[in-house]
């Protein structure tokens, strides 16, 4: 009996290189002529960026920067979910990121509906916030790597555990 192959799809950051690209993040903003003499701060708590400053202009420009440095990084934006830029104490501005990770139930099954649409055959299941894709074709499991990349999803996804 033929062994199946597989892989699972995952969606992670690596917290390590946000960590960086918000230290560069707070060193450009030293450094900027723009934001000389402006209190414009970034902070990271667990899954949540938190940037505050003086009006809604100087946190798209910090959101700018900030974007430029994960990329740089490989850290993909699309991790990034944006809050509403909201009033905060003393006249200033504050604006909450959250940081995604992990394959939602809707996302799962909208990945699932993709794959099992294209005729390919292999079998998705879904395994708590990642997916795994077995078959027993190699290249079918190629077929299916190279579909889910040209596919247009709002979150980043990663092919681990590849056998």
């Amino acid at each position: 009996m033929a062994k199946d192959n597989s892989f699972d799809i995952v969606s992670e950051i690596n917290l390590q290189e946000v960590d960086n690209a918000i230290q560069q993040t707070k060193k450009e903003i030293e450094n900027r002529y723009d934001f000389k003499g402006s209190k414009s701060e970034l902070k990271r708590d667990e899954q949540k960026l938190t940037i505050t400053s003086e009006d809604e202009y100087k946190i798209n420009s910090v959101v700018d920067i900030l974007q430029s440095k994960l990329i740089k990084r490989q850290v993909s934006i699309k991790a990034l979910h944006y809050g509403k830029v909201e009033p905060a104490s003393g006249g200033m501005a504050r604006q909450q990121i959250d940081l995604v990770q992990g394959i939602d139930q809707d996302r799962a099954k909208k990945i699932t509906k993709l794959v099992k649409e294209s005729k390919i055959k292999v079998q998705v299941q879904i395994q708590g916030e990642q997916l795994r894709v077995s078959g027993k074709n190699r290249d079918d499991l190629q077929q299916v790597m190279q579909m889910i990349r040209e596919s247009d999803l709002d979150i980043p996804v990663q092919f681990v555990n590849y056998r």
